[in-house]
């Protein structure tokens, strides 16, 4: 079967679904349904996680993709399409005049709904489920979109340009107590950085400025050492940054032996932490770009 008789057949399945009639008993009963295995999936995935790994490594890769995406949406697209690339729904999809390949079963995710009131006086938010497509599950037939890759130096200057701390030059490691090419260290609110081989210390730099974010009320560094690697793998996966699985495969006992709900705690501040370092990188980025235009323009 050619693609343009797979594309006729596909659209003439998606129309007769279309033009069924709706049941909504039927479908609040299926959107019930979905909810409970999607919060079902989130706890399983977030539990595998937690011991490391094959599941951590993937979960943190998928939040490096989609920085937009919550942990419980990052958890359930681990348990469904790891491998995800660009998403959107069925209806975008078809906007962008590409139909789901036959056979194809949609990624459940949750989107937030409305505030509502507890019993106990206490608020939460209401969730309600959605499916959406990866392009691999569509007609496309493009090569992978083009990936911005920035030389390290690039990286590097806008990674330390807007930190939120001070950065510091020192000549070895001995000056760093030891340890490997950057430190932070919070009475001085400063990251230290050897000069040597500069060029290698992204990981390391990034890991520092986690924790600098991080540096609040009852900030310890030890119990955010594993959080700030995590968010410094993070960074090197956007940016294309080649990085050893290893740094995060064995997470620390205490995160090993947190439930579902504080894994998702702990896996919600390392995307809050890597999210505001990228932001920050992001506005440099956008300033390099402008200023030529400014240089132009006079």
């Amino acid at each position: 079967m050619s693609v343009m008789d797979q594309t006729i057949e596909i659209t003439r399945v998606q129309e007769e679904i279309e033009e069924k009639p709706f049941d909504r008993e039927e479908w609040l009963k299926q959107k019930k349904a979905d909810r409970e295995y999607a919060f079902w999936t989130i706890d399983q995935t977030a539990e595998l996680a937690a011991r490391g790994g094959h599941w951590l490594t993937i979960y943190l890769e998928l939040q490096s993709r989609f920085p937009r995406y919550s942990v419980g949406n990052i958890l359930l697209l681990a348990a469904q399409k790891p491998d995800a690339e660009r998403l959107a729904d069925f209806k975008t999809w078809k906007e962008r005049g590409l139909s789901i390949r036959r056979g194809e079963s949609g990624i459940l995710i949750l989107e937030p709904g409305s505030e509502y009131t507890r019993e106990d006086g206490s608020r939460s938010m209401s969730y309600h489920t959605k499916r959406v497509f990866d392009i691999s599950q569509t007609m496309a037939i493009t090569e992978r979109q083009p990936e911005i890759r920035r030389d390290i130096q690039t990286l590097l200057k806008a990674l330390v340009h807007n930190a939120p701390c001070e950065i510091r030059s020192v000549d070895s490691t001995g000056e760093l107590g030891g340890e490997p090419g950057a430190y932070y260290d919070s009475l001085s609110r400063t990251v230290y950085v050897e000069t040597e081989r500069a060029e290698e210390r992204f990981f390391e730099i990034a890991k520092e400025l986690a924790h600098a974010h991080m540096d609040g009320e009852g900030y310890e560094r030890d119990a955010c050492e594993f959080k700030a690697a995590c968010a410094a793998y993070i960074l090197c996966k956007r940016n294309h940054i080649r990085i050893d699985d290893s740094i995060v495969a064995d997470p620390p006992k205490e995160f090993k032996c947190l439930d579902s709900r504080g894994v998702r705690k702990e896996l919600t501040v390392i995307r809050e932490v890597s999210n505001a370092i990228w932001a920050e990188m992001e506005r440099t980025f956008e300033r390099q770009k402008e200023a030529p235009s400014r240089g132009e323009a006079r």
